[in-house]
């Protein structure tokens, strides 16, 4: 019976080693650290253990220190990966785990955009990036020549060409076109970790006219034209960029890698970064009407594509993006009074009351993107070349709100675009007064607070594809369209009253161009867009009888090449 018992333990024991054994040989431990191009930890990153041989996955989060540790990894082959949300994957292949040897994994991530430029070679021949001690220089020139149906010449503050219907356009001409894929001009950016985890950011950038050389001025385009005939204008325009050092953006903040970025200054609206983003044109002023003309991503008002004195917040969590933005109000609100015979001793000073604030939610799944916004601006300023003084601006004062939806779906080798806003402007709830600022320090000499009989209600829809042929070759078109209710009372809108600005009409625009890369920096594109307006949008100045627009189509045919960097 003893003999039996100790038989008997002896096997267990033995069974129990064999196994302890057995299950040493077919696991180990992989373990590793993750870091960015500068040395710096990526905490918050998903780590993807995958066997090659059985297709099984393990994974980890890396913790604030970076670091990750996965345990009973089963022996075999296996590529590692790290994905994190703002960084392209790190990799690491041909990775083997061994029985009972713990296997160590470093990887590397970097932002996304391009690594620093170690070579002149490098820089011309890829998107590298020119960085110094995470500094980074960029820019873009962009020019070409087309040929216009009705137009006028060019000047040298304008930016935006000549592709979309002009109210005074009325020559055939060939003329030099400026910025017709992107806005030509320099910028720097900076990103750089103080904290585990929190960075210092900041970006400054500007556009020019690449033919003049010119900072763009919008604005200066209406005073250039002050005082003079029809028949003697220039192109004029109306838009955020007007002269001032930085018309782009220029604002400095915090960046978290879990909590998001908050960033102070001259800031693009949510709506301009919408429009970049779901714009089959790529907001390009030769191709797409929401990229010309910034009622869209201004809210209501083309110069409300950019807000001064903003606070912006940005968060991106999983597959869910939230924004949000603030404009404190800032400038002068002018001298206003009701009476059409005021003076300096009548009229009462008004403080501005510009403030606005919008907010962003949206995701993607899959290869679907969409987005949801709204925006709200006080005291929206739209100005016209109506008075003879020089250097004076005249201006339509309104409280403009507006709602965004978007979409956006790759199906390689293709991407679709749509989307739509709602806008609706109002008389100011504070009036302004003459000597009021405008943007980039202009004054206004006349001022209309009380433009609108009754709601003015603005519906835009927009619609493209875009097709990509080996890579290197992108085939865009696109459609869009504008229209406008009838806001005077009582509406007097026919053949026989006459038609003015406040009636109903459409505008719509019709484009398609090729574009292709022959190295990562340049790109070389051509192109044709139609623009066309009826009703009240053929008709030039707001109230009144109105100017009916000399031509209400244009056709615009445009080649050209672009060097980015």
């Amino acid at each position: 019976m003893k003999l039996i018992v100790f038989r008997s333990f002896v096997l267990v024991t033995c069974l129990w080693w064999l196994c302890s054994v057995s299950g040493a040989q077919v696991s180990a431990t992989l373990s590793g650290r993750v870091t960015d191009s500068t040395g710096s930890v990526v905490a918050g990153a998903t780590v993807t253990a995958n066997n090659i041989d059985t297709g099984a996955s393990q994974t980890a989060v890396t913790s604030q220190l970076g670091q990750y540790e996965m345990v009973a990894v089963p022996v075999g082959r296996y590529e590692v990966r790290a994905t994190k949300q703002g960084f392209a994957d790190g990799t690491r292949t041909g990775i083997s785990v061994s029985a009972g040897q713990d296997a160590a994994v470093d990887l590397q991530m970097r932002l996304n955009g391009s690594d620093a430029c170690a070579t002149g070679r490098e820089f011309a021949a890829t998107d590298c990036a020119l960085t110094w001690h995470g500094i980074t220089l960029y820019g873009a020139y962009d020019i070409g020549g087309g040929w216009v149906s009705h137009g006028l010449p060019e000047n040298g503050y304008n930016y935006e060409g000549a592709s979309l219907v002009n109210r005074n356009g009325y020559q055939h001409r060939f003329l030099i076109a400026p910025n017709n894929l992107q806005q030509t001009g320099l910028g720097i950016r900076g990103k750089e970790e103080f904290l585990p985890g929190w960075f210092v950011v900041f970006n400054a950038s500007t556009g020019i006219n690449p033919q003049s050389g010119l900072l763009a001025d919008a604005s200066k385009t209406q005073i250039i034209n002050n005082g003079l005939p029809r028949a003697s204008y220039s192109y004029n325009i109306d838009g955020a960029r007007a002269g001032q050092p930085f018309n782009d953006e220029i604002y400095g903040g915090i960046s978290s890698t879990n909590f998001g970025t908050l960033t102070f200054g001259r800031q693009r609206a949510l709506g301009t970064d919408a429009m970049l983003q779901y714009d089959p044109g790529g907001g390009g002023y030769a191709f797409s009407y929401i990229g010309y003309n910034g009622t869209m991503a201004g809210g209501g008002d083309t110069e409300d594509s950019r807000w001064d004195s903003a606070l912006k917040y940005r968060l991106t969590y999983g597959p869910a993006h939230f924004g949000a933005m603030y404009k404190f109000a800032d400038g002068s609100g002018g001298c206003f009074s009701a009476s059409a015979t005021w003076t300096a001793a009548t009229c009462t000073p008004e403080s501005a009351h510009n403030n606005a604030y919008g907010f962003d939610l949206g995701g993607e799944h899959g290869k679907l993107s969409a987005d949801l916004l709204f925006q709200h601006y006080n005291q929206a300023i739209s100005v016209l070349n109506l008075i003879s003084t020089s250097n004076t601006l005249y201006g339509i004062v309104t409280d403009n709100n507006g709602v965004i939806g978007a979409v956006k779906y790759a199906w390689n080798p293709f991407k679709f675009y749509a989307g739509y806003e709602y806008i609706w402007l109002n008389n100011p709830r504070d009036p302004l007064g003459v000597g009021a600022s405008d943007q980039g320090g202009y004054i206004l000499s006349g001022v209309e607070d009380n433009n609108l009989d009754s709601e003015r209600l603005l519906n835009l829809w927009w619609a493209g594809v875009k097709y990509t042929y080996r890579s290197k070759t992108d085939f865009t078109f696109a459609w869009y369209q504008q229209r406008q209710n009838d806001f005077r009372v009582p509406k007097e809108c026919d053949a026989v009253a006459g038609f003015r600005a406040s009636c109903a009409g459409t505008l719509n625009e019709v484009s398609g161009y090729v574009d292709h890369h022959f190295t990562k920096r340049f790109d070389a594109f051509a192109g044709i867009a139609y623009s066309y307006v009826s009703g009240g949008m053929a008709i030039a100045i707001p109230h009144g009888p109105g100017v009916p627009y000399h031509y209400d189509d244009n056709l615009a045919p445009t080649i050209g090449g672009r060097f980015a960097f």
